[in-house]
Formats: structure tokens, sequence, C-alpha cells
């Protein structure tokens, strides 16, 4: 059985062993709120050859909330997931068309749903072409046989509002906020109408784009020069953004430094800012 060496692996090593029969390539880009982009279009006429479209914005998500792409229960995971043809022994390779942007979204969601072989593509697609990779522009197959698939939900990997709340005084810790200092700080408008600016009290920023660069996540070196300045290896991480997506390339981030005890606040500021029994901090 193929293992893949990392959480994050480059397009070298995705060419080198893309013809594993173990081997799904999963597209799952997403774009902000009121882009006129369509992720699923852009798969259905350029992708890695064979890739299945992942979508957590619409469709493999938690259908009865009011929030944006909650995580689903495992049931519900589980006979989405099947009907991509995926199963508990497949190796997951997931990227975006960005670079290095939603992918750890979906990396996330398997990880919490107890999936063992799945990474993220350092770069994305750009990095897939540039390393040579052959690319797919005809028609995608739709009809992927269906296969069987048992998530085993992992709740250390997720925070609710609940938790949040629970350690905002606990020292051993670490809230973490993906958002742009402009957000974090309260100086500039939420996106989403009714939700408030500013942050949870006690939280730390540490705005994603600092950990990606050309596309691709910052060096090891790089990573564990943010993270040393915002807490201690062994501590705990709880990390959030707007909406549970960019907060996932944090996660990501931390476990490749060794941070073990990761979890991501799905609801993130959407659900916290837009709910007044919850406190708001605002400047630095």
């Amino acid at each position: 059985m193929l293992d893949i060496p990392s959480s994050v692996v480059t397009a070298t090593w995705l060419t080198q062993h893309i013809s594993y029969p173990s081997i799904i390539t999963l597209d799952a880009s997403w774009f902000m709120p009121g882009s006129d982009r369509n992720p699923k279009l852009e798969w259905a006429s350029k992708r890695i050859p064979g890739s299945r479209f992942f979508d957590f914005d619409n469709v493999i998500k938690e259908q009865d909330s009011l929030l944006p792409h909650m995580l689903p229960t495992a049931e519900y995971f589980s006979q989405q997931v099947a009907k991509l043809g995926i199963c508990n022994d497949s190796v997951l390779i997931v990227y975006d068309s960005h670079g290095i942007f939603s992918a750890p979204r979906v990396w996330w969601m398997f990880k919490a749903m107890g999936h063992k072989n799945v990474a993220v593509l350092d770069g994305g697609l750009s990095a897939w072409e540039k390393a040579g990779g052959a690319i797919e522009t005809e028609q995608p197959i739709i009809d992927i046989p269906s296969s069987k698939y048992t998530a085993t939900f992992h709740p250390e990997w997720v925070a609710s509002a609940q938790d949040v709340v629970n350690h905002l005084d606990n020292e051993a810790v670490t809230i973490v906020d993906a958002r742009p200092l402009e957000r974090f700080t309260g100086k500039q408008a939420e996106p989403r109408q009714g939700v408030r600016s500013g942050h949870m009290p006690r939280a730390k920023n540490l705005p994603f784009p600092k950990l990606v660069f050309d596309g691709k996540l910052a060096s090891i070196e790089r990573l564990n020069r943010h993270f040393d300045k915002i807490g201690k290896q062994e501590q705990q991480y709880i990390f959030t953004c707007g909406s549970g997506i960019t907060a996932c390339i944090l996660a990501l981030g931390a476990e490749q430094t060794g941070r073990n005890h990761i979890a991501v606040y799905d609801g993130s500021w959407t659900e916290w800012g837009s709910d007044e029994q919850f406190p708001v901090v605002k400047g630095d």
C-alpha cells in the first residue's frame, strides 16, 4: 500500500505516483462569495486527469445549517464520499486552482473523519502543470462507480463555539485567527451582512497569506518562525477565520511544524460575530 510522505506533497511526487491505483485526486477549488468564477465549471474544463470535484460548499456539508459549508455528520460524509468512488484505503491528493487556498479545508475534513492517507498538493493545479503533469480538458466522467466508505468522526480536530468559549481564559490553549489584520482589529467591516467586526478575546492574528508564497506553503523554518511567536509547540491550538476555510491553511501549516494538538473552529467568525452572546474585542 502506498503511504504519503507528508500532509503536503509536491507536484513532482504526484507525477511519479499518480499511476498508483489507490491514488485519487480531488479538485477542492472554491472562490470567495461575490466572485463570478464557478469552481465546478472550471474543473470540468481543466483538471488533473481523473480528478473528482469535491464540492464542500454545496454538497458535502451540513445541509440543515444556516452557516456556510459546515462539516456534516460522519454518516452523510460517508455517503457522499462513497459516491466519488473513494474508499477508506484511497490515497487522496487534494488540490485547488489558487495553489494553496481551499484544498486544506478538504484535507482537514478528511482528517476529522479519520482518513489516514490524505495530503494537499503544494502549489495546486499550476504547480502540476509546471511539473509537466498532463491536463484533461474533455467532458469529465460524472457517473463514477460508488464505493464503500465508513467515516469515523475524530472530535479533537473540530472546535465548536462552546469549545472556544470554554477556552477563552485557558493559557494552555491558543486561539489563532487567519483573517487579515484590518478585519481582526475591526477597522474593516466584515463582508457578510449582520456580522460584527473585531475578534475573540485573547485571540492572536496570523493572516493566512503569511504562510503561502507563490501558491505554495512556506518552508518549515518560516512556518516555525510564525508559530513560535504565537505559542509553544505542545500547546492546544484552535484556528479560526471568516467561515472555516483559511483557518485550515493555518492548521496544515501548524501540523507541518509538528504541532499535534490542533483544531479548527468550524463556524468561525461568521458564527461568532453574528451572535451577540459571544464577546468581541476591537483593536490589536
